[in-house]
């Protein structure tokens, strides 16, 4: 078995650009001297496996990413290179808003008050790490202050989960993993989601409610980037799984501690400031590219 594994994942429409891709991604590897074998398909015109040896992923990944960046336009496919060996995990971590469901809550909420587009712009300067996310998490609950309790349920009517989450979870757990979610959003909307798709265990802050009306206040301490990451360091203690065999995935900049200590972290659809940051990147496919990127096949993935 190749010590390395490079796995290109599409986007639906960039199916038929991704046999090519292969193609292209095999040339690149050898021509800094990898040994890179056939591709393995994983799940035909969605997702394979290169197998290559005597390159550094790191190495491989920069060589990739410029060779499919000579299309132009460059196809929607998405690339994860890693160490073959110990590529299933055996606990998920994983960021709610913007990476488990589609939404940002506070945003959903601000948007009953007429005031989305004043809290979104909070709401993207803290998740670019522009601002510090716990003072931007207090002001923007700041604004609610006085909302009926019944704007939430309100809110929760506008969840959409994001494509590839239920398949996610359900396959993961469905081989053994643990599966946490963890959100500096409110356990208003994590338990319920949590509950939902089938997670272990969610952790997250909760909006202080008063006399049936929200208060304002979000309950102290604020859970956030140290917080995601201690949780991450202490599921995998109690549960005795090494770092190594973790998978963590978000958007934001709160994710970042969690996804550099993970095993395998994965940046999703993330913000510019991570981007740039996570060399493990999913910007065009949905959250099943988790499943690709470690070698599950496509007859294998739950429904959900």
């Amino acid at each position: 078995m190749a010590a390395h594994v490079l796995t290109l994942i599409a986007a639906p429409d960039g199916a038929a650009q991704i046999g090519a891709a292969a193609e292209r991604a095999i040339e690149a590897l050898r021509r800094l001297g990898a040994h890179a074998g056939r591709p393995d398909w994983l799940a035909p015109g969605c997702a394979c496996d290169i197998p290559f040896d005597d390159l550094v992923p790191d190495q491989a990944d920069a060589a990739v990413r410029l060779a499919l960046g000579d299309w132009s336009p460059a196809p929607p496919i998405d690339l994860i290179a890693q160490p073959a060996a110990g590529r299933r995990k055996r606990l998920l971590v994983a960021d709610m808003e913007s990476t488990i469901i589609a939404n940002e809550m506070l945003d959903e909420l601000a948007d009953l008050l007429g005031l989305r587009e004043h809290v979104a712009e909070i709401t993207r300067r803290a998740m670019n790490d522009e601002i510090d996310f716990a003072a931007a998490l207090r002001k923007r609950v700041a604004l609610l202050k006085g909302m009926p309790e019944g704007a939430l349920a309100e809110a929760r009517a506008r969840i959409r989960i994001m494509p590839g989450a239920r398949a996610l979870i359900a396959t993961m757990r469905a081989h053994g993993a643990v599966t946490i979610l963890v959100s500096g959003g409110f356990a208003q909307f994590a338990r319920p989601i949590a509950a939902e798709l089938g997670f272990d265990r969610q952790a997250s802050n909760e909006l202080v409610i008063e006399g049936g009306r929200i208060a304002g206040r979000v309950r102290e301490p604020i859970l956030g980037r140290d917080a995601k990451l201690a949780t991450l360091k202490q599921v995998a203690a109690d549960r005795g799984v090494p770092l190594a065999e973790t998978l963590a995935v978000g958007d934001g900049a709160n994710d970042l501690a969690m996804i550099e200590a993970a095993g395998l972290g994965i940046a999703f659809h993330a913000r510019p400031a991570v981007a740039a940051r996570v060399r493990n990147r999913i910007d065009h496919g949905d959250l099943t590219a988790l499943l690709y990127a470690q070698g599950y096949r496509a007859e294998e993935i739950a429904a959900g």
